[in-house]
C-alpha cells in the first residue's frame, strides 16, 4: 500500500503545512480565531485543536507514547489559545517527523490493534491503512482551515504537495 518514503514525505508535508498555517493565523485576533464559523468543530481554534488531538491519538498508537486526554467530543476544546496550539503543534510535528524517520516499509506491513473510543470496541487494521488515514485526516481538516482562513482575509498558504520545498528549506 505505502512505503517508508511515503511516510517520510507526508510527515514533512504535514510540518510544512502547519508552519504555513501558523504564519497565516498568527495575524488574527483571538476573537477571530474563536469565532464560530459553522465548521464541524466550530472555530478556527476548535479545528486546529481537533486536528492536533487527532495527530496525538494516532501517534500514541503508532509510537506507544503519551496520548491526549478525552475523546473526539472534547478535542475542539483541548487547546484554548493560539499560542498554546502553536507550541503543542511544533512538538507534535517534531514527534511525527522523528517517528517517520524510524519507520521501515516492513513495519508498515503489520496490523495495529487498539481500543477505539469512537467505535467503542477494540479494532485491528493494517498499520499502513491507519498511517494513511492519519495523513488524510490532516488534509481534510486543513482544507476546512484553508476555507476559514480565506473567509477571514488571512493570507492563504500553498498546499500543493509538488511545490513543497526541499527538506529543511522552510525551517
Amino acid at each position: 500500500m505505502i512505503d517508508s518514503d511515503y511516510v517520510k514525505t507526508m510527515a514533512r508535508y504535514n510540518d510544512w503545512q502547519n508552519r504555513q498555517m501558523e504564519t497565516s493565523f498568527a495575524v488574527l485576533s483571538e476573537e477571530a480565531l474563536q469565532a464560530d464559523r459553522g465548521a464541524f468543530f466550530g472555530s478556527i481554534q476548535g479545528t486546529l485543536s481537533h486536528l492536533l488531538w487527532g495527530d496525538w491519538i494516532w501517534m500514541s498508537r503508532f509510537d506507544g507514547g503519551d496520548g491526549p486526554e478525552g475523546g473526539i467530543p472534547d478535542s475542539a476544546g483541548m487547546i484554548l489559545t493560539f499560542r498554546d496550539w502553536a507550541e503543542a503543534r511544533d512538538r507534535m510535528d517534531a514527534r511525527i517527523l522523528r517517528w517517520a524517520e524510524g519507520v521501515s516499509t516492513a513495519d508498515l506491513a503489520g496490523d495495529l490493534t487498539w481500543f477505539s473510543g469512537a467505535a467503542g470496541f477494540e479494532v485491528s487494521r493494517p498499520l499502513a491503512m491507519c498511517v494513511t488515514h492519519m495523513f488524510n485526516h490532516q488534509t481534510h481538516h486543513r482544507g476546512q482551515l484553508h476555507s476559514m482562513a480565506t473567509a477571514t482575509g488571512a493570507k492563504d498558504w500553498v498546499s500543493d504537495l509538488f511545490l513543497m520545498p526541499e527538506e529543511g528549506d522552510w525551517q
